[in-house]
């Protein structure tokens, strides 16, 4: 018998760690090589890990809710090496070991003197964690990293709680703004026993509100609008939609055409396409355009078309499909949601004629796509002024006005809509 290491396998290139949701196995239990062990989440989706090989699980590590770093040894398998896959596909990454909670030591941590790090980079994840758990910056700057080039992750923070028992003060600089008590009493919610029911958010939702409230405190949000004349796109979709899809077996919807005017105006505007990392603003050079779908469940995920502006529109549709099916059957991968730049809304799917987007942090615009509405419309021919039937719809572009100005942001979204309305209804498929 030799003994296998299960480890947390790798997930994608930004993927460092994963959250534990559950075991589908304990300690004495015998595994097939490749049956679903545990399943993991990331910050968007959950994921199942097979067994690296047949055996009888000796020993588990981490439980239900654990943080683990990719790398990390999850368990022991006691394997007869018939089945046994020798080496698991994981990149090998700097982990510390796990700090022991003060339940498994014999008296509380003494306090020490934190050396602190002005250096450390602090991703908006780690600063939002910070300023729930109301610890300083001197405090988090002084956790030890585990990650790439000792960068801190979550799971360091969180064992860093587990035997937190003496809180510096808090920096005025690095807590979450404040604002002046109020004396006006929280509202009290009427509850009717028997008529109203509670309902628990579930893990997803209560991300999405803490990535929505972080988003709104760190980003100034300023909302655009413009109207598109989209009629020749429009004619020229319903004539080679049955074309396209003989030709490319794919369904050709209008999100792989806005994803390419999208692309082609980030080229244009690059400084719309960044990150604000305090002080420093991070130019990305992919263009990564992330589609905000609606799952089953209510929720909502970003999947990401990944260097959208070096695809074909074939190649474009075939993605945003792929993406949109395995979405709605939540089959989406890690490296599937993450790494966006940029984020669109078709708000027009639900029939909302325009929207006022939340920006998806990291990134500092999203653009909003209303419904596509048929309408009259005085428009210039060489007869003059006429009024015509034409298919127009609102574009609303939500800008952190921290790093985009008023030019900026108009200028970009009106290069999209320009790209939308001088559709070539020539263009072969």
């Amino acid at each position: 018998m030799s003994i296998v290491e299960f480890k947390m396998p790798k997930m994608g290139e930004s993927i460092s760690e994963a959250t534990i949701i559950n075991w589908l196995k304990n300690v004495g239990d015998t595994v097939e090589a490749e049956e679903t062990l545990l399943e993991v989440a990331t910050d968007k989706v959950d994921s199942e890990v097979p067994a690296p090989c047949s055996g009888v699980i000796t020993e588990i590590r981490y439980q239900k809710d654990d943080v683990v770093a990719v790398g990390e040894v999850l368990a022991l398998i006691a394997s007869d090496g018939a089945s046994e896959v020798k080496t698991q596909k994981t990149e090998a990454v700097k982990v510390n070991a796990p700090k022991p909670s003060v339940s498994q030591t014999e008296s509380a941590p003494k306090p020490v003197q934190l050396k602190s790090n002005p250096d450390a980079f602090l991703s908006p994840l780690i600063i939002s964690i910070a300023q729930k758990e109301n610890l300083s910056l001197e405090e988090v700057q002084s956790i030890p990293g585990s990650g790439a080039e000792g960068r801190i992750q979550k799971s360091d923070v969180f064992n860093y709680l587990k035997t937190r028992k003496y809180p510096l003060q808090r920096n005025p600089q690095f807590a979450a703004p404040t604002t002046p008590a109020s004396t006006y009493p929280k509202p009290v919610i009427n509850f009717v026993e028997g008529k109203d029911r509670i309902v628990e958010m579930d893990r997803m939702r209560k991300m999405i509100a803490d990535h929505m409230v972080y988003s709104k405190q760190t980003s100034p949000h300023v909302t655009s609008y413009i109207e598109v004349d989209v009629t020749n796109l429009v004619n020229w979709r319903n004539e080679m939609k049955d074309k396209f899809q003989e030709k490319y077996n794919e369904k050709l919807t209008f999100t792989p055409i806005f994803v390419d005017a999208v692309a082609k105006a980030i080229q244009d505007f690059p400084m719309i396409n960044v990150s604000v990392d305090e002080k420093k603003i991070i130019v990305h050079n992919d263009i990564n355009i992330g589609m905000a779908t609606a799952l089953p469940t209510g929720n909502l995920i970003v999947p990401v078309v990944r260097n959208a502006n070096e695809k074909s529109l074939s190649e474009l549709a075939s993605s945003v499909n792929h993406l949109a099916e395995s979405a709605r059957n939540n089959k989406l991968k890690p490296d599937e949601v993450g790494g966006s730049t940029f984020t669109i809304s078709n708000v027009g799917t639900f029939g909302s004629l325009m929207g006022t987007p939340i920006i998806n942090q990291p990134e500092v615009a999203i653009l909003a796509l209303g419904i596509i509405k048929k309408r009259p419309e005085v428009i210039t021919t060489p007869k003059g002024d006429e009024i015509a039937i034409r298919s127009m719809m609102y574009l609303s572009l939500s800008f952190d006005h921290r790093v985009v100005d008023g030019f900026l942001g108009g200028s970009f979204l009106r290069r999209v809509g320009d790209y939308l309305e001088k559709f070539d209804s020539n263009t072969a498929i």
